[in-house]
């Protein structure tokens, strides 16, 4: 592994950072998400240096490196608000760290390169006061990137601007890590950049990684209600199996109402001389909904009541009562307009039991 952290604890007195456990491979981009307060900058502090762990250990590139200072890690990091000098022009803030490292020459060529990849070689000699927060974002970045930094640590670096300007801002990043073949540990919380950027996604609480994983797994296949939760699963249920094999396991929910999982790794780990309760969990747009009864192949198919219709912009959510156990489902506004919903209405719903996930642990976003 590239960068390796291994049992990492960090006691800061209200806060602490619990036996984080994390690996990013060379020219990786992993993606941290999670609640505000729950350790992800105080994390990317700690792997650069500015907070020393309890415990644990930080390793760069096979070199343990807890003990080295901050400015000799070779990690470069780009915050939110971008910490531009606003004494020197825009050339001179992506030159300040380089003249550590390159001679006068060795910049200039360095600077005229990613300026070029940056979108920014037009405005070199500007004011920093007068740049945007797209160019002065840029720039930040173009600074980090042009001392050859082993890894990139970015925290929310796109959160303060505009919608339009993100998505710029995101494309450019994407062509510019891949050109560089960059390593990047990313904090966010938008999920557009989980989507557009990251390889891998750990989910973060309470000083904790929950889980780390690929993109599908973490968003399809949550490992706990919290992370259910948290990457908008919505659909998550208690109940107890009824019957099980090696490919699939039916689960009663409250009233009597049986879903079939063919959630296959879940499945196999699972003692079956138990009759322990377990959770499900279904994203809302894995149903299906329908004014008439199912012809499918879906294992699931249930009648409902709408209770709830809420429009969100370009999609509508509506929640259905069906024997007590509330589903949510999204829908475009064509459909919920075709379907004509409405609260009150008989529905019915379909969702296939690969689209059923059992939940490994109960850990709650309410703990």
């Amino acid at each position: 592994m590239y960068l390796e952290i291994e049992d990492l604890s960090v006691d800061l007195g209200e806060f602490q950072l619990k036996n984080i456990n994390l690996d990013v491979n060379e020219g990786e981009y992993v993606t941290l998400i999670g609640p505000t307060g729950s350790g992800k900058s105080v994390l990317l502090e700690t792997i650069i240096g500015f907070y020393s762990p309890d415990k644990g250990i930080i390793k760069l590139h096979g070199k343990i490196m807890n003990n080295v200072q901050p400015e000799n890690r070779g990690i470069g990091i780009v915050y939110q608000d971008n910490i531009l000098f606003p004494n020197m022009d825009v050339y001179e803030n992506i030159a300040y760290g380089a003249r550590k490292k390159f001679s006068e020459e060795e910049i200039h060529e360095k600077i005229v390169k990613i300026a070029k990849k940056m979108k920014i070689d037009h405005i070199l000699h500007r004011d920093i006061a007068t740049l945007s927060g797209g160019e002065a974002q840029r720039t930040s970045l173009a600074r980090t990137l042009i001392v050859d930094p082993k890894i990139i640590l970015m925290d929310e670096p796109f959160s303060a601007l505009d919608i339009t300007t993100q998505k710029k801002l995101t494309v450019l990043i994407k062509k510019i890590v891949r050109d560089y073949k960059t390593t990047v540990l990313h904090v966010t919380h938008n999920f557009n950049d989980i989507w557009n950027l990251a390889d891998r996604v750990g989910v973060m609480k309470d000083g904790k990684i929950h889980q780390l994983s690929n993109i599908h797994d973490v968003f399809s296949r949550p490992k706990s209600d919290f992370v259910a939760d948290f990457v908008g699963v919505q659909n998550i249920f208690e109940g107890k199996i009824i019957e099980i094999d090696s490919e699939r396991a039916i689960i009663e929910l409250n009233n009597g109402i049986q879903i079939t999982s063919a959630d296959t790794e879940c499945v196999q780990k699972i003692d079956k001389n138990k009759n322990d309760k377990i959770l499900i969990a279904i994203r809302p747009e894995s149903i299906i909904f329908s004014n008439e009864k199912f012809e499918s192949s879906a294992r699931n198919q249930l009648k409902g009541t709408i209770i709830e219709v809420i429009e969100s912009g370009p999609t509508t959510l509506i929640n259905v009562d069906v024997n007590g156990n509330i589903f949510k489902g999204l829908l475009t506004k064509s459909s919920a307009e075709f379907l004509e919903v409405e609260i009150e209405k008989e529905i019915y719903m379909s969702f296939k039991s690969l689209n059923v996930n059992i939940l490994d642990s109960y850990k709650s976003t309410e703990d």
